[in-house]
């Protein structure tokens, strides 16, 4: 039996060029950045009117972000009515690579100051990991599966992936999927720059022949998935096809990615595999591209072994240039970027790309925003990698829709 088809009918996200994903496309393909100390904070975010006073009061940083976006994608979704499928139909996924960190530090600190008595006793369901997705699924009623993908710099496209699934195997008719950190901490900058994996100027571009490190991001990404015959048949608005999944693990680093690829590489013909499609097919590439040395060459060597010749035609870049790394979000604003991209049929750049590494070979670098076109009778399709700590590696295949509803 052929596996039922998924269409993305809500998309929302906050990061540091704004609130929503317009924003998120219209200022990354305008090849701005939201850069503050070398660190793209959401310095304007304000979850009020989204949620209410007492609401926000309650909720972690990485959880308002995931609500707010999560508003905007129901709402484009055609959902704020009400839910268009039985609540127990409907499941919630969000990952997070470090969850409710600013909690944690605030109770930490009051802890040490007032002693124990005074520690909130909301401390641990602000703080732990699944709260992004409890609190959607609270807010919303979703009464399916829901739980925390927690996968490093992978959760989120990992979170999405796990959605996918879910619809194919009928176990959902629609999943709620994404991904929300808000670790832009003092603890983790530091923790990240011994590592060596933060770049200590704060100006390192992603595949630039001087880059030096990646640049701390925040946010959410927020999509909502539908059986796609049962979107049709409600007359929902569609923005993309998720057609492809895939997932590997390195088993090669803790930290490090094998620099020769190899396992990326097979996420990567597993996903195509997995949409039925040819490298060929491919129109667009949005990469992981944190900005460390290491990462790049390692996604380079993974997409030149999976795509082959086929690559240095395919126009790539990095929302990782506009944002910053938004670690466990990371997979699922960049997946948001690039349903945007082929919703607007125009490819942001990586910005302030001006140097590119040779030794990364030959890529078709985005550096200014560019038309995308499908020279081919097939649909624009675009391929989203996201590669974390611990050898995660994930990758998504999105389709453009035909016109505007579910096909």
């Amino acid at each position: 039996m052929a596996a039922r088809a998924v269409a993305v009918t809500g998309a929302g996200a906050v990061t540091s060029l704004g609130t929503g994903a317009g924003p998120l496309h219209q200022r990354a393909a305008a090849g701005e950045s939201a850069f503050a100390g070398g660190e793209g904070r959401c310095t304007d975010f304000d979850p009020v009117p989204v949620l209410s006073r007492r609401e926000a009061r309650r909720t972690d940083r990485f959880c308002q972000f995931a609500l707010v976006a999560a508003e905007e994608a129901l709402t484009g979704a055609g959902w704020s009515g009400g839910l268009p499928y039985e609540p127990g139909r409907v499941a919630c996924l969000v990952g997070s690579g470090v969850g409710g960190l600013e909690t944690f530090e605030i109770q930490q600190t009051v802890l040490a100051a007032d002693g124990p008595e005074a520690v909130s006793p909301l401390m641990v369901p602000m703080m732990m990991a699944n709260a992004a997705a409890a609190q959607i699924a609270l807010r919303h009623g979703l009464r399916g599966e829901s739980h925390c993908v927690i996968a490093a710099c992978s959760a989120g496209a990992q979170a999405i992936g796990a959605g996918l699934r879910l619809i194919r195997s009928g176990e959902a008719d629609a999943v709620v999927v994404g991904g929300a950190e808000a670790a832009t901490s003092p603890i983790v900058r530091a923790a990240f720059l011994n590592a060596g994996a933060l770049s200590p100027t704060g100006d390192s571009v992603p595949f630039d022949r001087g880059r030096d490190g990646f640049r701390l991001g925040e946010g959410a990404g927020i999509l909502v998935l539908e059986d796609a015959e049962a979107a049709r048949e409600r007359g929902a608005p569609v923005l993309a096809e998720l057609a492809g999944y895939a997932a590997t693990t390195d088993a090669h680093h803790l930290t490090a990615p094998d620099p020769a690829g190899e396992s990326a590489a097979r996420a990567v013909r597993g996903a195509l595999a997995d949409a039925g499609i040819t490298p060929a097919d491919l129109h667009y590439i949005n990469a992981h591209g944190t900005g460390t040395v290491l990462n790049d060459r390692a996604e380079a060597a993974a997409l030149r072994r999976s795509l082959g010749d086929a690559l240095a035609g395919i126009p790539l870049s990095s929302t990782k240039s506009s944002v910053g790394h938004l670690l466990g979000a990371a997979g699922a604003v960049e997946a948001v970027a690039t349903v945007m991209a082929l919703h607007h049929r125009t490819a942001p750049p990586t910005v302030g790309l001006r140097d590119p590494d040779p030794e990364l070979g030959a890529l078709d670098h985005v550096t200014t925003a560019r038309p995308l076109t499908a020279p081919g009778p097939g649909p624009l399709t675009a391929l989203s990698t996201s590669f974390g700590f611990g050898g995660h590696n994930a990758v998504l295949v999105l389709r453009a829709a035909s016109g505007g509803r579910a096909a």
